[in-house]
């Protein structure tokens, strides 16, 4: 009773707005607007990489959601991660049920964390793994600052600028388990691929994966 007393206030003070147009929702709206919801283009793409089985990411990084997760990453807006979880679980249940043990996540590097003030693909697990009620674990630190992956034209210059970047982090965790690690975009899996290969040779049994958005060229890491 007091939690939902709490959240009218909150409702009242600051008015729960679309995540992807930030028009105001009506009352019994959750997160997205009704023309948002039918709007968003759905991709369904599955990838697969030369370490990871498979990366389920069903949306498409254009439109509404890129405008979206620019604000997510860029302009503070941490409480986007919530929609976003509850956008990406169900897909994460109807395509990766029974291929993973814990839920981890594609780590930013110290720098960057303390620049941005969080880790945008920490969050999106986090409220992933609430929505899909399991815990998150943590397996990767990143250990070289480098640069965005967005600024980079080919393949090859992905996979070269990722290298080394990730360490495991206390490898009992995951040893013999099944990884589904999560990012927030994913354009040709070079990230993906070089976190999955990290954590396979420190004693994963496997990894999985997953992203809100699958981008074109030079649009994501």
């Amino acid at each position: 009773m007091i939690r939902r007393a709490g959240s009218a206030l909150l409702d009242l003070i600051y008015p729960p707005r679309c995540v992807l147009c930030r028009r105001l929702l009506a009352p019994g709206q959750t997160d997205l607007c009704p023309d948002c919801r039918n709007g968003l283009t759905e991709c369904g793409q599955t990838l697969h990489g030369a370490f990871f089985q498979t990366c389920v990411a069903p949306y498409c990084y254009d439109g509404a959601l890129r405008e979206s997760l620019l604000y997510y990453k860029f302009h503070g807006k941490q409480s986007y991660a919530a929609a976003y979880g509850r956008l990406l679980a169900p897909r994460i249940a109807d395509a990766l049920s029974g291929q993973y043990d814990l839920i981890s996540w594609v780590p930013v590097s110290r720098k960057r964390k303390r620049q941005r003030g969080y880790d945008q693909a920490r969050l999106l697990a986090a409220a992933t793994a609430r929505e899909l009620g399991q815990p998150l674990t943590r397996t990767l630190k990143k250990v070289k600052h480098n640069p965005a992956q967005s600024g980079l034209d080919s393949a090859a210059e992905r996979r070269g600028n990722v290298k080394n970047a990730y360490r495991p982090y206390r490898q009992e965790r995951f040893a013999g388990k099944r990884v589904l690690l999560i990012d927030d975009i994913v354009t040709t899996g070079s990230t993906l691929s070089e976190c999955s290969r990290v954590l396979q040779t420190a004693g994963a049994a496997s990894v999985v994966c997953a992203a809100l958005a699958a981008a074109g060229k030079k649009q994501s890491g």
